[in-house]
């Protein structure tokens, strides 16, 4: 997996469209509660566990999950409130189990160690996504629970441009953890101000992780922990069985993990990115079928798609064209007319120059 590129789906932010990507926290020690009192230890010894997190050991807990963006995630849920859980085990030998549960549906993904299967109730449809030289990505949905993955992804692609401290104790699913703090050189361009991994004091496993915006006193998104215990899992956890009656069908890692999620016609834009660190931006071209397909909608009495870009951006020109900027509060998106893209957490100046890219 390029990590820059997953970092960008982690770390960027951006467009109306619903394309922003994943700032995530968990739960702090409580208000007032005194830090738990732990032996020194170096930033450079934090990283090393956040970046060998590939041994997760056995584990069942709870993952909260909250987005204040104003924008869909593709493949998060907006909020996981009242009716909403994320239940997640780990066997500790690679294979694990998450259940998204919300209302009456219920979304479960399961892998065996050979097969990634999964499961929509309210659609009553299996997926089978097969291992492919032994490895099988997870889907989107399933990276936004995963606070370690999501930690290790981030640090391998900013930790060359930050800034890195240990930053105190806190507790985390009741559990003492280190805070490892990575914050941007001098020289970045971004609206982010910090990256905050809770690295569990005795497993030494990333079990939250925050990102906070410049100007912005509480978090964007929040993923995490609430509640959390490692221990040995019934292995009945890590097999699936479709059930009868359900529609099974199988599809390729690449067909499957990268973008289904997401069914807006930007998602079709083959994003590459420019830069890298805290100034990376995901650039690409929305092909001009896409485009025609959304002008048709459009003809046959749905809503424009610039007249909608245009009620909550701001028009742009430029060598690039016309365009429209999006603001969020970790990020910003540019989409031009003929279907130029950028997006990133980073300032509109730098958009607007990376779309100038774009062939």
């Amino acid at each position: 997996m390029n990590s820059r590129k997953t970092a960008l789906s982690f770390a960027a932010a951006g467009t109306a469209a619903g394309v922003v990507g994943l700032v995530v926290l968990a739960t702090p020690a409580g208000a007032g509660e005194a830090p738990p009192a732990l032996p020194p230890v170096s930033a450079e010894a934090l990283v090393e566990s956040v970046l060998n997190t590939d041994a997760i050991p056995a584990l069942t807990g709870s993952v909260a999950v909250e987005n204040n963006l104003g924008l869909p995630i593709p493949g998060m849920p907006a909020s996981s409130g009242e009716g909403d859980s994320i239940q997640v085990w780990s066997d500790g030998t690679g294979k694990g189990r998450l259940a998204l549960a919300g209302g009456r549906s219920e979304t479960t993904i399961v892998d065996d160690g050979a097969t990634v299967w999964v499961w929509d109730s309210a659609e009553r449809s299996v997926t089978k996504v097969p291992h492919q030289g032994g490895v099988a990505d997870k889907p989107v949905e399933g990276k936004f629970a995963d606070p370690a993955a999501a930690a290790k992804e981030l640090v391998t692609a900013m930790q060359q441009d930050s800034t890195v401290s240990v930053d105190g104790t806190a507790r985390v699913a009741e559990r003492p953890v280190y805070q490892l703090v990575l914050a941007p050189k001098p020289t970045e361009k971004t609206l982010l101000r910090e990256i905050r991994v809770s690295v569990d004091s005795e497993l030494r496993i990333p079990l939250q992780l925050e990102v906070l915006a410049n100007g912005q006193s509480d978090p964007a998104v929040k993923v995490g922990f609430t509640e959390f215990s490692s221990g040995a899992q019934d292995p009945k956890l890590f097999q699936f069985t479709p059930p009868a009656g359900t529609t099974v069908s199988e599809k390729d890692v690449p067909e499957e993990m990268h973008g289904e999620a997401v069914d807006d016609w930007l998602s079709q834009a083959d994003l590459k990115t420019v830069g890298r660190g805290w100034d990376i931006v995901a650039t690409g071209k929305v092909p001009a079928e896409a485009l025609t397909a959304a002008e048709g909608m459009s003809e046959r009495g749905g809503q424009d798609m610039f007249a909608l870009l245009g009620t909550f951006g701001k028009e742009v020109h430029g060598d690039f064209g016309t365009g429209y900027v999006i603001s969020a509060s970790v990020g910003t998106a540019v989409i031009t007319e003929d279907g130029k893209v950028a997006v990133g957490a980073v300032p509109e100046q730098v958009v607007l120059d990376a779309v100038k890219t774009v062939r």
